[in-house]
């Protein structure tokens, strides 16, 4: 590096393959007026699509108030995507998708993201549940292209492929992933962790209702009906995946349970947590007993479950199902509860995610969050959030701009 005599220039000098980097860097720092980042996203479901509407919606106020500019140049579901070379009208994508989108190549995708060298910063929004899509990740974060998602395999997948990433991000000249969504939507979990982590205190337990299916289900049986009726009602309301089964084996929850373990220091893995399932174990093979036949046959086990919902009752408890991680034992665990209905827990209604934190400056009145911890719009919601503190890390500027 060299200043020029007149002191007017500086000159610098980098390896050939570190040119596109220091182009992107040179830009960012002098786009002085906006932080620039192209977007891609991939999924355009129910999560996908209705992050599309809330950038389309916020974009121009982003872009005049915060000093954000959000360019979303690709969109891709499970077969097809949609590159633009400037940016996709946000306000007709789907008839634009529809007609001119071509067979998906996630390094085309990748590719048409980052190498664009005159915008800054790139970054894919990942908004499926695809462990194909999130075994992309490494490579993407090497390269130097940001992540956001709440896919929760990669974080409570294999733990040595979990710390890969974190190396990745480094060698990626810190890549920035966030993850918010993973666990509660857009409640701020995750965040609060890092919050309490980087600021001294020290964690001692993790509770919490962290499933919106399972929430719902318990606080409404009560053993005046019984359990399958119950499930019966979610699935027609909603509630439950198409196979309730899904939900009810707990393993969501187990995935979310690893994903808070790690962010709080230990080392897990999902098959080290010990679930309770719900499902009974002749109705768990999804290969052999369809959907219909589970759901005919799960009245034949109800009588467990009544009997202590009918208990709990009696003792002025209500069952929940929960995650638990002691921190202190290093241990976790998915189980069913029973709470006083004066907890937290038990005060619970419908479909709502609750997270108890115990550390040392919160242990005689441990933090609570609550909130809707499931849905697209939350969900999408907390995806976007983080969209925007990547914006905020990267440089957009932190006061509001009134004209």
């Amino acid at each position: 590096m060299a200043q020029g005599s007149s002191e007017h220039n500086v000159s610098v000098v980098v390896s050939s393959k570190d040119e596109p980097r220091a182009l992107r860097a040179a830009h960012a720092s002098f786009c002085l007026s906006d932080q620039t980042i192209s977007v891609g996203i991939i999924g355009r479901g129910v999560v996908g699509g209705a992050l599309i509407n809330q950038i389309s919606q916020q974009r121009r106020k982003l872009k005049s108030q915060f000093g954000i500019d959000l360019r979303v140049r690709a969109i891709a579901s499970s077969s097809k995507m949609l590159l633009a070379s400037s940016e996709i009208d946000l306000q007709s994508w789907e008839t634009t998708f529809n007609s001119d989108a071509v067979t998906v190549d996630l390094n085309e995708f990748s590719r048409h993201i980052y190498d664009n060298v005159s915008l800054p910063h790139a970054v894919i929004c990942d908004c499926t549940a695809s462990q194909d899509v999130s075994d992309n990740y490494e490579q993407w974060l090497r390269r130097g292209i940001h992540l956001v998602t709440p896919n929760k395999k990669a974080n409570s997948g294999p733990m040595e492929s979990y710390l890969h990433l974190r190396e990745a991000q480094i060698a990626g000249f810190n890549s920035h992933f966030f993850y918010e969504a993973n666990v509660g939507a857009g409640l701020p979990i995750i965040s609060t962790i890092r919050d309490l982590l980087r600021t001294g205190d020290n964690f001692i337990e993790i509770q919490g209702i962290l499933s919106g299916t399972l929430s719902y289900i318990f606080n409404v049986f009560d053993g005046s009906e019984p359990f399958s009726t119950v499930v019966a009602k979610a699935k027609a309301a909603g509630y439950t995946e198409p196979d309730p089964r899904e939900d009810l084996s707990g393993m969501d929850v187990a995935r979310k349970v690893v994903i808070l373990a790690r962010e709080v220091g230990m080392s897990v893995e999902l098959r080290d947590v010990p679930v309770e399932s719900l499902v009974p174990e002749p109705l768990q093979d999804q290969s052999q007993v369809t959907i219909a036949e589970f759901m005919d046959r799960l009245p034949d086990y109800d009588l467990e479950l009544s009997a202590m919902a009918s208990e709990a009752a009696a003792m002025g408890e209500k069952l929940r199902y929960v995650g638990v991680i002691n921190v202190a034992e290093g241990k976790c665990a998915v189980e069913l509860r029973r709470y006083p209905s004066a907890h937290q827990f038990g005060g619970l209604q419908g479909s709502d995610n609750i997270v108890l934190f115990r550390t040392q400056r919160y242990d005689a009145q441990p933090l609570t969050i609550q909130g809707p911890g499931a849905g697209a719009e939350v969900t999408a919601a907390g995806v976007f959030a983080d969209l925007l503190r990547l914006g905020a890390y990267l440089g957009a500027p932190s006061a509001t701009r009134y004209s």
